[in-house]
């Protein structure tokens, strides 16, 4: 069996099926790892939720912003915003039944045999990884409650608390939890979030870290496959798998083999070419 990742989809379905092509991936026997944001600004999210999805337990993806925001738009908990493309999914017949998996994916999933942790974003550096997965479950318990969920939605979006305690309670503890797993990508040296700043490492203002360099990060010997930060790119190094290449942004898809040394193959963008941001 080989298992394979792939960063951020996006709703870039043409790319993702030349991919799983070109790693020659088999879903009789191979296992898939992707970093989230399956969803929303490529031309193709409902075939994307479908593919994913037919794929049983051969998949496992954690979710994303983007996947995220799907739900809350779904749940009539926020607005939309212009630049979304996931109608296709909201307009669909089988779109309760899609949504519905969405939601029961983790926001973080585990392999002790293959000792490797995936996210689709980040981890403040006072978590270890055992407070990672408690706090990846607290969120994903809210999530599969309907009404827990709706009540989530409504007050998951903001950048405040920016620092984590472990006396946060409440909405404001699933806010920090929720901005880390599908957000994080900069913090200070004292794991303060600072969420707004998307720069590539090389462009950042000092006294801010990739959060995955900040110092004293507790995780630092825990490898960690994620997505979300296209200005960073492919990265393999510090104990970091970093996978979203940016096809939305008219780049690559990028997949890999995990379970052994491989080199990345990538599928040039042919949907996207949107202008970078988020």
């Amino acid at each position: 069996m080989a298992v394979y990742a792939i960063g951020d989809i996006q709703g870039c379905c043409d790319e993702f099926e030349l991919l799983l092509d070109r790693l020659k991936f088999d879903p009789t026997q191979d296992q898939l790892w992707l970093t989230g944001d399956l969803v929303n600004r490529g031309p193709r999210s409902l075939d994307t939720l479908r593919l994913v999805k037919s794929l049983g337990q051969s998949a496992i993806t954690v979710l994303g912003n983007h996947d995220l925001h799907l739900l809350a738009i779904a749940f009539d908990a926020q607005a939309r915003k212009t630049k979304d493309t996931f109608d296709d999914i909201l307009n669909a017949p089988d779109r309760d039944e899609l949504l519905d998996w969405l939601r029961q994916q983790p926001l973080l999933h585990h392999d002790a045999k293959l000792n490797r942790t995936l996210i689709h974003a980040g981890l403040p550096p006072q978590w270890t990884l055992a407070q990672a997965k408690a706090c990846a479950k607290e969120l994903e318990q809210v999530l599969k409650n309907t009404d827990d969920a709706h009540e989530l939605f409504k007050h998951m979006y903001g950048d405040t608390p920016d620092r984590w305690s472990n006396d946060l309670q409440g909405m404001d503890r699933l806010r920090f939890i929720t901005n880390c797993l599908t957000r994080l990508r900069i913090c200070t040296a004292d794991g303060t979030l600072r969420l707004r700043a998307k720069n590539a490492p090389t462009a950042l203002a000092s006294g801010l870290y990739p959060w995955f360099k900040a110092p004293n990060r507790q995780t630092v010997n825990e490898p960690i496959i994620c997505g979300h930060w296209s200005a960073l790119g492919f990265h393999n190094a510090d104990n970091i798998l970093a996978l979203d290449t940016g096809c939305i942004w008219g780049a690559t898809l990028c997949g890999i083999r995990i379970d052994r040394e491989s080199t990345p193959v990538h599928v040039p963008s042919i949907s996207g070419g949107l202008p970078l941001e988020d």
